[in-house]
């Protein structure tokens, strides 16, 4: 790929993990079907770019020794329970997927609201990082974003898709 339609795709996907985050600080503005419309149109997006987009390490640019933390414990908490809140009883959903439902005779139980969170702390961390280096950080950023989603939120973000999906149509 292109370095210039590199940076094109990373300034998009940057653009959309932003809008997610957005959607998700001002959720209690929403109205609960709205919420879950932006949502379910987002994370289809940010699932296929993380999945499709490559970044090879390039040993001429400058890279962060380590990625801050932007998010907090406060602030993800914050977040989780204004997403709780517009989400009410349906913020509770079953979840297969868990690695302790193969050994539970009872279902197990997951959050949308905490899943949600669990998406935004990374792709906020991720814009934050672009933003503070001006774009310059964009595929560093990138690359440790993806890592994370490879090794832990990408399951999430389907599962919680799903959950969205079902909630929505039986409106």
């Amino acid at each position: 790929m292109k370095e210039e339609e590199l940076r094109s795709r990373l300034m998009a996907l940057t653009s959309i993990a932003a809008g997610y985050c957005s959607a998700l600080e001002n959720c209690r503005d929403c109205e609960r079907e709205d919420f879950i419309r932006d949502i379910l149109g987002f994370l289809p997006r940010i699932y296929w770019e993380f999945s499709d987009l490559s970044v090879e390490e390039n040993p001429d640019v400058s890279e962060f020794d380590y990625f801050p933390e932007y998010v907090d414990e406060d602030y993800y908490e914050s977040v989780r329970r204004s997403v709780e809140a517009v989400m009410g009883e349906d913020d509770v959903f079953l979840e297969t997927f868990e690695e302790d439902m193969k050994y539970s005779d009872t279902p197990v139980a997951a959050s949308v609201s905490e899943s949600l969170a669990d998406i935004f702390q990374p792709l906020y961390n991720f814009i934050s990082v672009v933003k503070d280096s001006e774009g310059e950080n964009a595929a560093s950023a990138f690359r440790e974003c993806k890592e994370n989603f490879e090794s832990y939120w990408s399951q999430t973000l389907c599962n919680v898709m799903r959950a969205l999906n079902n909630i929505r149509y039986q409106l």
